[in-house]
């Protein structure tokens, strides 16, 4: 518009002066500019009448997943010389390939298509506006506008996956699964020896301890398998947090608790959620590929949080989890959430802690010096001396330093279960 303005002021300013000094050169240097004018008037776009849909190839994806985004412009009025279209790509995302935006002529009733890829860490990424400029070759005439496309990407967090994951809940639910329940049935794992039974297989005959009584036969008890009840509870309290360069702690502790979720859900129990810190988010227990989903969406939406009412682990809502389950605990840990693990453990829940190491995590961002060290020095100490209290009370502790693999780390902490959970018993 301002060209617009500049040129036609300069048109009726040369000849005015023309006319007013009677000198026909000046005259002659408006004409060229007047007829530029009046071609730009003659090729003015008309408004643009302009549809646009927009369309991802995978509106839900894992961590780093390349995602092809493709805007596809229909022209429903005339012609239109010059069409230069822009997105607005939310803030977060990389574009690997192509480019979000795309300049052209758009005949009438044409179609054209504008496609790039985009990548992102987890999270949920709104595709909202498109801006598009539509102009005539000489550039005088320019129409500018906003259109809504809207589009949606959730990308779920990196899931730091395991194999499989050893747990003794005291209480599990009545479906076959693969822990043990504590109660003899059909199984693999021996329980005991009782007192044959009409209709016992012979395989289970225990032959030695029926030698020793001349009147009477004893056979093997296995242990049943069953499926269980799995709270996670994933510690989002801001001040639990630390900041490397721009690695976040709690970015590890979200992989390790989706890597959780799949093998729990994997092994057919049942599985809810709670994220702490700013508030309570709760995902409600569930099975299978659906639950897997809803605890991925929470996951990608977790974001660390401070309130003066969820500062401590004192208002867990433990009626969220069934009596005597299983929990897991995701945290860095603080001294005073010792008594509140314990106070869960005394009301007969198994609790397991996943701890990423917050000490060596920092480490990282100091330069070593003696004074340094020995600061290390001590917080390690004050550490494993937190993690012994729990381990004291039958709390089994995982203490991951994040730099070594999450699997191998789970396997050589849980080979053996904590002496409170094995099961001892003889019949005679």
């Amino acid at each position: 518009m301002r060209r617009l303005l500049f040129l036609s002021v300069l048109v009726y300013g040369t000849i005015i002066a023309g006319l007013a000094t009677l000198r026909g050169s000046v005259v002659a240097f408006a004409i060229p500019l007047a007829i530029y004018l009046l071609a730009a008037f003659i090729y003015s776009p008309e408004k643009p009448r302009l549809v646009v849909t927009r369309t991802l190839s995978a509106t839900t994806v894992n961590h780093d997943t390349p995602v092809v985004v493709t805007l596809t412009v229909t022209n429903q009025g005339g012609r239109l010389e010059e069409v230069l279209i822009e997105d607005d790509v939310p803030a977060g995302l990389t574009i690997t390939d192509g480019e979000p935006w795309l300049q052209t002529a758009l005949p009438a009733n044409g179609v054209i298509e504008c496609r790039y890829t985009v990548q992102g860490k987890r999270g949920n990424y709104a595709f909202r506006y498109l801006h598009v400029t539509v102009n005539e070759h000489l550039g005088l005439f320019q129409h500018r506008g906003w259109l809504e496309v809207p589009g949606n990407l959730m990308v779920f967090p990196e899931s730091l996956r395991l194999k499989h994951l050893d747990i003794r809940p005291l209480r599990t639910r009545g479906y076959a699964g693969p822990i043990p329940s504590r109660l003899a049935g059909s199984g693999t794992d021996f329980f005991g020896v009782r007192e044959y039974q009409l209709g016992d297989p012979l395989r289970w005959i225990n032959w030695r301890a029926s030698a020793r009584h001349q009147h009477a036969l004893f056979t093997n008890e296995f242990e049943m398998e069953r499926i269980a009840d799995v709270g996670l509870i994933l510690d989002a309290r801001q001040h639990n947090n630390v900041f490397v360069d721009q690695n976040s702690l709690f970015e590890y502790a979200i992989g390790a608790t989706a890597g959780l979720a799949e093998t729990f859900l994997d092994d057919g129990n049942r599985v809810g959620m709670l994220v702490y810190g700013r508030g309570l988010e709760m995902t409600y227990p569930g099975y299978g590929k659906v639950q897997r989903e809803r605890i991925m969406h929470a996951l990608a939406h977790a974001r660390t949080g401070d309130s003066l009412v969820f500062e401590s682990l004192d208002y867990l809502p433990v009626r969220f989890f069934p009596a005597k389950s299983q929990i897991v605990l995701v945290s860095p840990l603080r001294e005073d959430d010792v008594p509140v693990l314990t106070r869960l453990r005394a009301r007969g829940y198994q609790v397991l802690v996943v701890s990423p190491d917050p000490v060596t995590f920092e480490a990282q961002q100091y330069k070593q010096d003696t004074a340094i060290e020995f600061a290390m020095r001590i917080t390690r100490i004050e550490r494993e001396l937190m993690l012994r209290r729990l381990r004291r009370v039958g709390i089994q502790v995982v203490d991951w330093k994040v730099d070594q693999p999450f699997d191998k780390v789970m396997r050589a902490s849980l080979v053996r279960p904590s002496p409170q959970i094995r099961i001892v018993r003889i019949e005679r």
